[in-house]
């Protein structure tokens, strides 16, 4: 089962996510606090765009 937007879980695992989108973006020479804030604003969204884009 998901869990609501309104339970606490759903924001430690939405901030989980930006710190991994971080970790990655990193990895690839990109900012990770740029990363990590979008990743905040786009959650799944923003960690397909990590991937997706190649290295700086």
């Amino acid at each position: 089962m998901l869990n609501p937007p309104g339970d606490p879980g759903y924001y430690v695992g939405w901030g989980t996510l930006a710190l991994i989108n971080a970790g990655l973006a990193q990895a690839k020479g990109r900012s990770g606090l740029g990363w990590f804030l979008g990743s905040l604003l786009l959650g799944p969204i923003a960690t397909f765009l990590v991937v997706v884009l190649g290295r700086k």
